[in-house]
C-alpha cells in the first residue's frame, strides 16, 4: 500500500509540476499577446495623429495658395489711393505728375514750404503710395 501511495504521490506531483509548467507558459503567452494589442492599438493611434496632421497640412497649403492668389490679385488690381487737389496742383506746377514721385525733384518742389508742410506733403504721396 505504501508503494501505492508513493506512486500516487509521485504522479500527484509530476502532474502539480506539468500544471506550473502549463500554468508559467500561459502566463507569458498572456503577457505577449496583451503586447501584441497594445503595439496594435498605438499603431492605429498613430495613424489617426498621422491624418490629422495630413489633413491640417493639406488645409494649410490651401489656405497659403489661397493668400498667393489673393496677394497677386492686388500687385494686378492696386487699391485706388488719391491725394488732396491742392497738393497734386502744387506737384503739377514743378513738374511732378502721376504715378511714381523722384525724391530729389520732390524735395526741391517742397523747398518753398515749412518743414511741418513739407512733412505732410511727403506724408499724404506716402499714403497715396506715390513714394515709398
Amino acid at each position: 500500500m505504501e508503494n501505492e501511495e508513493k506512486s500516487v504521490v509521485e504522479r500527484l506531483e509530476a502532474a502539480t509540476a506539468l500544471l506550473e509548467g502549463a500554468l508559467n507558459w500561459l502566463e507569458e503567452r498572456q503577457g505577449a499577446l496583451s503586447g501584441e494589442v497594445e503595439r496594435i492599438s498605438a499603431t492605429v493611434e498613430q495613424s489617426r495623429r498621422e491624418a490629422e496632421l495630413v489633413e491640417k497640412l493639406a488645409a494649410a497649403e490651401q489656405e497659403l495658395a489661397e493668400l498667393k492668389a489673393a496677394s497677386a490679385q492686388n500687385v494686378l488690381t492696386p487699391i485706388r489711393r488719391t491725394m488732396p487737389a491742392a497738393t497734386a496742383e502744387m506737384l503739377a506746377k514743378h513738374g511732378i505728375g502721376e504715378g511714381p514721385v523722384d525724391v530729389r525733384a520732390l524735395d526741391a518742389a517742397l523747398a518753398g514750404l515749412s518743414l511741418e508742410q513739407r512733412i505732410a506733403v511727403k506724408t499724404q504721396l506716402q499714403r497715396a503710395g506715390a513714394i515709398s
